[in-house]
């Protein structure tokens, strides 16, 4: 009973430092909510995101604040078609006195940001499936832990396609989220050029440890949800797979491939702590479809009819919904 008792009092703690946390990012990051709670969720839950955005719209400096804010270390990777594995996961060296050292990467970190993804060749691309599957890198045969958290955060430029390198199905398929970053709202753009053109920058405060951010992940795994929600996910999920038992009209017509059964877990893991940040101790159906679209927009694979009649992935997966 005590340790139940711990477990919701843990659960008000997670929702009152997501509030701190909103609040302390804002300082810096203006107008960009709904891609800060998506990010938070995401490492809450462990998992990696792909943030898809033209230049110029604060990715760097989003994934900076959102590291500082939870005290964790950050490095970031540009990645460039002459980028090689070792740059990414160090290498061994020879030392003063002959002997072999391993110099590490700029992967042992707790937040990469994996700067245009898709700009390097898959041979280096594919050098951080490990790491971001199993949490270790192999280096001559030896495996190395990273250090946790550990979260990818690997960035898109939607407009300058040639010289680029898309990340096959597989990969993708490892991000939690693709999350959309849209150009700021009016009022917001105003801000962000009042804030960016003065001598004053807002400096923001540590408000989680590492060791809060791992009790977190934990907490979530243990959230209890109902047969009728897990129900609801895997439909969703099976409704997305064209000419399958399950199948929706929607997929039938308009997709070439659905989504897998890693959709249906992160629809899960996303929906246990939007409702944990919400105040509830339980995921309800709503909880499920407010995470759908960054959890399935890039799990989906349209055909030539919707590619055709400019049927997007958002309006694909409203239908689903």
């Amino acid at each position: 009973m005590a340790k139940k008792n711990d477990d919701v009092a843990l659960a008000d703690e997670l929702a009152k430092n997501f509030e701190k946390l909103e609040s302390e990012i804002s300082k810096q990051i203006i107008g960009q909510s709904k891609v800060v709670r998506l990010l938070i969720t995401s490492l809450f839950c462990n998992g990696h995101s792909l943030l898809v955005g033209v230049p110029g719209l604060a990715k760097t400096l989003l994934v900076q604040t959102v590291s500082k804010c939870l005290s964790l270390d950050f490095n970031r990777i540009q990645f460039t078609p002459d980028l090689m594995p070792s740059d990414i996961l160090g290498a061994e060296t020879l030392d003063k006195e002959r002997n072999l050292r391993f110099i590490q990467g700029p992967i042992f970190s707790n937040v990469i940001l994996a700067d245009e993804i898709n700009r390097t060749p898959p041979k280096t691309q594919s050098a951080l499936l490990e790491a971001m599957q199993e949490g270790a890198v192999t280096i001559a045969g030896k495996n190395y832990e990273l250090d946790k958290p550990f979260f990818v955060l690997a960035t898109q430029n939607p407009i300058e396609q040639e010289g680029t390198y898309p990340l096959p199905e597989a990969q993708l398929d490892r991000f939690m989220f693709m999350i959309k970053l849209d150009y700021p709202k009016f009022d917001d753009e105003i801000e962000v050029i009042k804030q960016t053109t003065s001598d004053v920058m807002g400096e923001v405060s540590e408000i989680l440890h590492k060791e809060d951010i791992l009790g977190y992940q934990s907490l979530i795994r243990k959230v209890p949800v109902s047969d009728n929600v897990f129900d609801y996910a895997v439909r969703l999920v099976t409704k997305s797979r064209p000419n399958e038992q399950n199948s929706s009209d929607v997929a039938n017509n308009y997709l070439e491939w659905g989504a897998g059964p890693r959709a249906g877990q992160f629809l899960i893991l996303a929906a246990k702590c939007n409702a944990l940040i919400t105040g509830k101790y339980s995921p309800d159906i709503e909880d499920v479809k407010s995470v759908a679209i960054p959890v399935l927009r890039h799990r989906i694979v349209r055909n030539f009819k919707a590619e055709a009649e400019g049927i997007s992935e958002e309006k694909i997966i409203e239908e689903l919904l």
